[in-house]
């Protein structure tokens, strides 16, 4: 439990109304309490303020005449629920403590205070920094490092020579320094592995969705620099670099030694090829196909939206035809030219 006052406080915000104002949590404006606090994102929600039960809200400046109870005044209201729900945490705090499960070899380091669940493995040479919690079945290969205060959920694997930084979060199941896929064509063996000798480079408030899968590199290593979020069932291919505060959503997959700048954002499903690059600031919508390297920064789009079967089946047999209609038309020009070789053509 918090007062209005304190939130304002510990957030830097004015706000409006009685400081001793009692608040337990965080909900929607439809469904919140008289003792949750609620928050406007758009103009477009506004409508919903005078329905809602919440004991107070975060509101723009300029929206305070839309309610007149207690509120939290911010320039950005979605921040500021975000920073609000850090301080009404609930996830189940660590132990402090290594569960006599746990599989923890000798020459493994831990910091103080540090969490290892049930039948967790941590093998030679791992090194785990201070308040770090490592849930129950996670695997930490040898000569792994896990930064201070990250959190490893449950049943997570992260093979050898792989590093995490520091307040890093990776979720259930997630596959962190499997080997990339390397193999080399042979007529006489089939195909050939490429041992993959590089590792993983995790920077510090990394955030790895849950199934989600990075490669290692080749030779060098997989890097994820510091504050990249990436959502579940992403796949990053050996030797990716991405850099710092980018993000990807759910089933995006980035082919190998592909270099993705800063502040970048990819949607759901998108699809970048191998070897690639892309530049800083660069945001594809969902079930984007990057081909080839982006080198203006700015906001790309690709694909066929949704649309009846009828007109769908009609334009897929249009879209096989427009290399046949190319030539025509390449050829129409050319017999204009011979035939009027003074008039400049298109």
């Amino acid at each position: 439990m918090l007062k209005l006052g304190d939130i304002a406080e510990r957030l830097g915000l004015e706000f409006r109304g009685q400081p001793e104002t009692v608040v337990r949590g965080v909900a929607p404006l439809t469904t919140a309490d008289a003792e949750q606090l609620s928050f406007v994102v758009g103009k477009n929600h506004l409508p919903m303020v005078a329905e809602t039960q919440a004991a107070a809200l975060i509101l723009r400046d300029e929206w305070v005449d839309h309610w007149s109870g207690p509120t939290l005044l911010s320039d950005d209201p979605y921040l500021t629920f975000a920073r609000v729900t850090q301080l009404f945490d609930n996830r189940p705090p660590g132990t402090g403590s290594v569960h006599p499960t746990a599989v923890v070899h000798p020459s493994a380091q831990l910091g103080s205070a540090v969490s290892i669940g049930p039948h967790a493995v941590l093998e030679e040479g791992v090194v785990i920094g201070d308040g770090a919690v490592i849930g129950a079945g996670v695997y930490l290969g040898h000569q792994s490092r896990i930064g201070k205060g990250t959190r490893i959920y449950p049943n997570a694997v992260i093979y050898h020579d792989v590093v995490v930084g520091e307040d890093c979060v990776i979720h259930g199941n997630a596959t962190i320094g499997a080997d990339g896929f390397g193999f080399a064509p042979s007529k006489d063996d089939g195909w050939v592995k490429i041992i993959q000798m590089g590792g993983v480079r995790l920077g510090d408030r990394v955030e790895i969705g849950a199934s989600t899968t990075i490669d290692r590199g080749a030779l060098d290593d997989t890097v994820l620099e510091d504050n990249v979020i990436i959502d579940d069932q992403v796949h990053i291919g050996h030797n990716v670099t991405v850099g710092a505060r980018t993000g990807m959503a759910a089933c995006t997959g980035i082919g190998g030694s592909t270099v993705i700048g800063k502040d970048c954002t990819l949607a759901g499903m998108v699809g970048v090829g191998d070897h690639l690059r892309i530049v800083d600031n660069v945001h594809v919508n969902g079930q984007g196909r990057v081909s080839k390297s982006l080198e203006e920064p700015g906001l790309y789009a690709s694909g066929t939206p949704i649309q009846p079967y009828r007109d769908w089946s009609k334009n897929a047999v249009r879209f096989e035809q427009l290399a046949t209609l190319a030539r025509r038309v390449a050829a129409l020009e050319k017999q204009l030219a011979d035939a009027d070789p003074d008039k400049e053509q298109p």
